[in-house]
């Protein structure tokens, strides 16, 4: 029985190495293809190790675009949501999940219900919303809604985390003294971290993403986005792909550091939450 089951296992991991194999080729194809010379990238049988490494692809790729200031362009407009995502959503599920008020399920499952309304339906009235108040062509439209929320998803997904919290917790502070908003501070947030990583995650790869609403609120140069500065890479006259991957690692490092850095607390957030609900 002991052979059988590690037969299994060595099966198992021989599997789950092939499919990660196959999932990493188009990244490694992207690596591969930044570091080419302009003739090795249409080669034909594909070269996957270029000889030898064209380094001065990425020195390339910022001579024509103004890729560091798209860069921090999205940094600070990530970031910021993310701030904004964590602080709103966390508060307003603390109110779903340890306070006791009339309406609370029924507003719950209207929240909920805002999860099938598609994005495009309120594209138009957003637009005309923020463009009566003259934020067309400013950051504030990618950043100022993050912090009205934080969207119902990420409440629902930290509501479920705080509801695996004993109440304990709360009575013993309450007895203390202590007000909803310092319970929420010092006791519930500290031992929410997997919960807040993961949806800080969601969040960071969002915003960091996002090509939507950059294209419709961003139009000066200098305010892009690196996911709608790349399009500046794209023109039917003009092949250089090694130059257009090249750019392109600015937009997907960032996000792969960010899910190695805080992979183990992801995992353990989304895998905590729902345990228990209420």
């Amino acid at each position: 029985m002991r052979a059988v089951a590690v037969v299994r296992r060595a099966a198992l991991y021989v599997v789950m190495v092939a499919l990660a194999l196959v999932f990493l080729i188009p990244m490694i194809w992207l690596v591969s293809t930044s570091l080419k010379s302009q003739g090795q990238v249409f080669a034909y049988p594909p070269v996957w190790i270029p000889d030898p490494l064209q380094w001065g692809n990425y020195v390339e790729a910022m001579s024509r675009a103004p890729l560091l200031v798209w860069l921090a362009n999205t940094v600070m407009i990530a970031v910021l949501a993310l701030a904004g995502t964590l602080m709103s959503s966390s508060l307003v599920a603390f109110g779903f999940a340890r306070l006791r008020f009339p309406g609370r399920r029924v507003l719950f499952i209207l929240l909920l219900s805002t999860m099938m309304l598609p994005d495009v339906v309120t594209l138009v009235p957003q637009f005309v919303l923020f463009r009566s108040i003259g934020w067309v062509d400013t950051f504030l439209p990618l950043i100022v809604p993050s912090f009205l929320g934080g969207g119902a998803f990420n409440i629902f997904l930290v509501r479920q985390f705080y509801l695996t919290i004993p109440r304990d917790f709360d009575e013993a502070a309450r007895l203390d003294g202590a007000s909803n908003l310092r319970i929420w501070w010092h006791i519930i947030l500290p031992l929410s971290r997997p919960v807040l990583v993961a949806v800080g995650i969601f969040s960071f790869v969002y915003h960091w993403n996002d090509f939507l609403l950059p294209l419709i609120y961003l139009q000066s140069e200098g305010n892009k986005t690196l996911a709608l500065g790349l399009r500046a890479f794209i023109s039917p006259t003009d092949a250089s792909w090694n130059i257009s991957m090249a750019a392109s690692m600015f937009l997907v490092i960032p996000v792969l550091i960010v899910f190695f850095v805080a992979q183990r607390q992801f995992i353990r957030g989304v895998v905590m939450t729902g345990i228990q609900g209420r």
